[in-house]
């Protein structure tokens, strides 16, 4: 229920918003609108103000809307009331008001970032965990439990690393557009920093999409390699641990992190049977060594084992805010980098440099959607501004049936003084109906793909 009522919110808001821009701006340039309406389908409220020509509605189906204008083209308009319609606006007008929606969708982006900005966010610190086998990051020589203290990417500007998440963002956008990482780190608490450099632009992201940060090496902040609560009889309890055990070395390898614990355990398979090894614990300050002999299971087919605990401590979290200025500043930027790296995937995915894949439908949307809603609220206002960048950037694109297409036709009218023929006009029309159905068709394949495959 929760994610019906998250995606329900999320969508309903982002409309409305949307299709007030165009509605806002077609006012302020003397248009005369007929019809404000978020969704579609049959009203299940609508309304007038008195003394106002537009009639607002709200529709059974929030997948969508719009702002019916006065227009020549769509309806016969009486003399008198001639200059209201939209077709017999300036250029510039007209331009303005098919501009307003998507601007507005980024407008809220800014907004709803900056809102988290000023609430403040508990997120963890940027402590490494230990890097994933073969990944760029330990090729780079990160061991793991690392502090980013700064980053930057290519030849920029190092700025300081808040959290994970900011450290997780500027990985994801340098792989993604193929720019070197730099990290200043603090290997220990109090020791000299150091400058570690990652290639980025040497990974593959064709097909990267969910294991992009398993690539990179850096899959989540360190947590501490505990063992948590055990299982009555399970192979944990058998072997003698106790919850708050610290696990210092597993065989001959020396336990960094709590993600680097569960990964042994989980390999401690010989074949299809289970692998007893020697564990180096700390106790209430005292070292000990045990013999665990886990227990095996299959997952997904594969052979795994398992000791019936909970296994790694909670990270460290900070609490990440900033003042009213710095808020909107930070808002601004974010939504300007997500708008960037939108548009560079969209036309990598165009030549065939990134993977379809990363397209996403409406059933992806709505898990995503009741996901931050149960993280809170924070998480919430972060994920709809991600979707309103999404969708401000998706109706800038020149397909004929977005917002992008009609000024599109703009721009040919204000470079050759005449506006798009007809005949033109509905050729291109059936082409962006058919491209924006052929997205959406994958965007659904995928969506699909995701939850059942």
């Amino acid at each position: 229920m929760l994610t019906v009522v998250a995606f329900i919110v999320a969508l309903g808001l982002l409309i409305a918003v949307h299709e007030y821009g165009h509605y806002r701006v077609a006012v302020a340039c003397g248009v005369k609108v007929l019809r404000f309406s978020v969704g579609f389908g049959k009203p299940l409220l609508r309304w007038q103000p008195k003394g106002s020509p537009t009639e607002f509605v709200l529709g059974a189906f929030p997948l969508g809307g719009f702002v019916r204008m006065l227009d020549e083209r769509e309806a016969p308009v009486p003399p008198e009331e001639r200059h209201l319609a939209f077709n017999t606006q300036p250029l510039r007008s007209r331009a303005l008001i098919v501009a307003a929606g998507p601007v507005a969708n980024l407008v809220l982006a800014v907004l709803l970032y900056a809102l988290v900005n000023w609430m403040g966010v508990q997120e963890p610190m940027a402590y490494l965990s230990k890097p994933v086998p073969g990944s760029v990051a330990q090729s780079a020589g990160l061991q793991g439990g690392e502090l980013v203290r700064r980053a930057a990417l290519g030849d920029g500007e190092e700025m300081p690393v808040r959290s994970f998440e900011d450290l997780r963002w500027l990985l994801a956008r340098g792989a993604l557009e193929s720019q070197a990482a730099r990290l200043v780190v603090e290997p220990t608490p109090g020791a000299a920093e150091r400058t570690v450099h990652l290639p980025l632009q040497d990974i593959d992201t064709r097909n990267a999409d969910h294991r992009l940060m398993q690539l990179i090496g850096i899959t989540g902040p360190w947590t501490p390699p505990l063992v948590g609560e055990l299982m009555a009889g399970g192979a944990g309890e058998r072997s003698g641990l106790q919850a708050g055990d610290v696990v210092l070395r597993i065989g001959a390898t020396d336990v960094v992190d709590g993600a680097q614990l569960r990964a042994l355990i989980r390999g401690s398979v010989q074949g299809k049977e289970p692998l007893a090894q020697i564990w180096r614990i700390e106790r209430a300050g005292q070292v000990l060594e045990l013999q665990v002999l886990p227990e095996v299971q299959q997952e997904h087919g594969e052979t795994i084992a398992r000791i019936g605990a909970y296994v790694g401590g909670r990270p460290q979290f900070e609490t990440v805010q900033y003042g009213p200025l710095e808020g909107v500043l930070k808002g601004a930027e974010r939504t300007w980098q997500v708008s960037v790296l939108t548009l560079k995937m969209m036309g990598r995915m165009l030549i065939g440099e990134a993977s379809l894949k990363n397209i996403s439908g409406p059933l992806t949307i709505a898990d995503y959607a009741g996901r931050s809603a149960s993280l809170g609220l924070a998480q919430y206002l972060g994920f709809l501004a991600l979707i309103s960048v999404s969708l401000g950037v998706l109706n800038l694109l020149p397909l004929p049936v977005l917002d992008g297409g009609h000024l599109m036709y703009y721009l040919w009218e204000g470079v050759t003084g005449r506006s798009v023929s007809d005949a033109w006009m509905e050729r291109l029309q059936r082409g962006g109906v058919a491209v924006l159905f052929l997205m959406m068709s994958i965007a659904l394949f995928n969506d699909l793909s995701r939850l059942f495959g």
